[in-house]
């Protein structure tokens, strides 16, 4: 060889080294197009030369995504068979108005970037090596109408909002009727959407993170009879029709209630991402669809108090969340309030000094999904101070049967002088109690609660400085929290002091979020805080669930469903007259707030048991429900690291 070759060998050599070893590598696909979100599609592969655990198939939406821009991977050693070669994996996938594709990456152990983490801290998976593309893209039949159908109720008693999704701005309508042959009334709906430069930060903004979010659409169905089964489809005729789905309208002429409550509840992926997901969110909404079948023709509705969806800037995950309700929130009115991972951003146009606890949460979207997406009773909203449209479905209330539900943000300015406060005194100050006796009040951060939450301690103070003082003067029945992902119910509470005045405070943001400890101290935990247990916080679960509220005029019951068996393992009930009951799944046992002792003998007797008796058995279930919960929510998590195949532990946030 001449020197003047050695070059062009070398260039040879080096090009060889280089070239991408997906010669022999195919991926294809069961189907090229799926009818409906939520269809699935088997993804298959061969010819992977010496297989590796961190082989993994990259999921991308659109095709033309950066390699880094994924939408979510599987690891290749999900299938049984990767030792081989080749494999599979089925994926249920939802529509994102753009065609999927999907990639194999060689990713080695030397590559693993600590610097290039998720969300738990896990490093994410390397692109530099790319052994295989598939050959086709995955689409969704076009002309099959829209999508994420959810329903709200309006200011007024007769109406119902339906809101759904599509890949463009068409006029499109809700046609509805009494029966499923004759749906003859017909609402035109108005169309909406936000763009890329209406978000406020990465990722929502970034490449990463951004999606085309589609066109949202709401009808309103007017005239509607008292407490009928109306039939409803939505759609047109150029790009298709819905389903007929149906629901209850709201009876005025009844007393009776019924909701299903929570918060932090989120949404599952079949895949991992850049974000932490929520397993427990599919059980949530398994148990729901249990009860609302069990309901027949009554009216009822879902409250979901902040922390809906988890997309945090990555907007895929509100197609997942809006996919995932659609059997619920098609059949029931879906309401909610703002949390901290809708909303907060640094620049946020209120932020005294001493509210710390706002930062990055909502992962730029400062507050527009969220706001477009839903469409809640009142007017009420804020200017983002960025060009962006404002920040809307902050505060409202409405009546159902014998209770006055108020909805209210502890993201936006709550305090003396503020719109909102003035709002929520307004509102209190007129319910008429003769026809709602109960009034339940619902928001995202906890104004009690005994997690170690030093990081929203001002924003307690402050809330018990401006709001406290209207929920005791007004009697407020019932007040409702998410935020720390456990359930807690408390006493009657009024400046930390159990009595008979003041509101009973349950926290009830466990219906999928598991960032939050378990109460008790864990093995493998040793760094963890251990959270006592005060006289004021009289019942603590450690399960995933959601509560059910029943309610008639003479009494007001909040029944606390675990997931992982779908019975109820605690129990409030208020009577018009103000006596506070409790119940366990011990027994029964009545409450004397005064005390701040839970367990004490009442009105509705203790069987003949002494009081210890009911401590201990109650002290038993806490222990189970704990223990159950915390190993139902570790089980459900290794699950979808099983799945994904990496061997990464998710670490302790202290991220709400």
């Amino acid at each position: 060889m001449t020197i003047s070759q050695a070059p062009f060998i070398f260039l040879l050599l080096l090009s060889a080294f280089f070239t991408p070893t997906h010669q022999n590598v195919s991926v294809s696909l069961s189907k090229t197009t799926l009818s409906k979100s939520g269809d699935s599609v088997l993804i298959q592969w061969s010819g992977v030369d010496s297989p590796s655990k961190l082989d993994w198939l990259g999921i991308y939406s659109p095709p033309s995504s950066h390699h880094d821009n994924f939408i979510g991977y599987k690891f290749l050693s999900s299938s049984p068979t990767w030792e081989s070669g080749s494999g599979s994996i089925s994926l249920p996938l939802v529509n994102l108005r753009s065609n999927y594709s999907f990639r194999i990456f060689r990713w080695t152990e030397a590559e693993v970037d600590q610097n290039h983490l998720d969300q738990d801290h896990n490093p994410l998976p390397g692109t530099a090596h790319l052994l295989a593309t598939s050959d086709d893209e995955l689409t969704f039949e076009s002309g099959r109408g829209p999508d994420q159908i959810h329903l709200s109720y309006t200011d007024a008693d007769d109406e119902m909002r339906v809101m759904f999704l599509t890949s463009d701005a068409g006029e499109r309508t809700v046609r509805y009727g009494p029966s499923d042959d004759s749906l003859d009334d017909v609402a035109v709906a108005h169309v909406e959407r936000y763009e890329r430069e209406h978000m406020c930060d990465s990722p929502a903004n970034a490449s990463i993170g951004w999606r085309d979010p589609g066109f949202i659409h709401g009808a309103v169905m007017t005239r509607l009879k008292k407490g009928l089964r109306y039939y409803y489809k939505v759609g047109s005729d150029n790009g298709g029709w819905s389903k007929t789905h149906s629901f209850v309208s709201r009876n005025g002429d009844s007393d009776e209630t019924t909701a299903f409550m929570f918060g932090d509840m989120g949404t599952a992926t079949p895949y991992a991402t850049f974000s932490r997901t929520q397993d427990e969110s599919i059980s949530t909404v398994k148990w729901i669809l249990r009860d609302i079948e069990a309901l027949g023709d009554k009216p009822a509705f879902v409250s979901h108090i902040g922390d809906i969806s988890y997309a945090r800037g990555y907007s895929w995950l509100w197609d997942q969340f809006f996919s995932q309700i659609e059997p619920l929130a098609s059949k029931l009115p879906y309401h909610v309030c703002i949390g901290n991972h809708e909303y907060d951003w640094p620049l946020q146009p209120w932020k005294p000094e001493w509210a710390t606890m706002y930062g990055k949460d909502g992962g730029g979207e400062c507050g527009v999904p969220y706001s477009l997406k839903f469409n809640m009773p009142g007017n009420s909203s804020e200017p983002t101070g960025t060009g962006a449209p404002a920040t809307r479905n902050l505060y409202y209330s409405f009546d159902v049967g014998s209770v006055h539900f108020v909805y209210i943000s502890t993201e936006t300015n709550f305090v003396q002088g503020s719109k909102q406060l003035e709002f929520i005194k307004r509102d209190l100050e007129g319910v008429d109690r003769r026809k709602t006796p109960f009034v339940v009040v619902q928001g995202h951060r906890p104004m009690y609660t005994t997690s170690n939450e030093r990081g929203d301690a001002p924003m307690r103070e402050k809330m018990l400085e401006h709001l406290e003082p209207l929920f005791v003067k007004n009697n407020v029945t019932l007040a409702l929290w998410g935020h720390v992902h456990r359930y807690e119910r408390f006493c009657q509470l009024n400046n930390y002091t159990c009595g008979s005045v003041g509101p009973v405070h349950v926290v009830i943001g466990m219906a999928g979020q598991d960032w939050q400890p378990i109460w008790e101290p864990r093995p493998d935990h040793l760094t963890d805080p251990i959270y006592p247990q005060p006289e004021r916080s009289l019942y603590r679960g450690g399960e995933f669930g959601y509560t059910r509220l029943v309610a008639t005029k003479q009494k007001l019951t909040l029944s606390y469903v675990g997931n992982h068996d779908g019975k109820v393992h605690d129990t409030l009930e208020i009577l018009a007259s103000g006596q506070v009951l409790g119940i366990n799944g011990a027994g029964i046992k009545a409450v004397d707030s005064s005390s701040g002792g839970a367990g004490e003998p009442g009105v509705i007797g203790d069987g003949g048991e002494s009081t210890f008796s009911w401590f201990v058995k109650g002290a038993s279930l806490l222990v189970l429900g704990i223990f159950v919960g915390y190993v139902g929510g570790y089980i459900s998590y290794a699950r979808k690291n099983a799945g994904t195949g990496n061997n990464w532990t998710p670490v302790k946030s202290e991220d709400m």
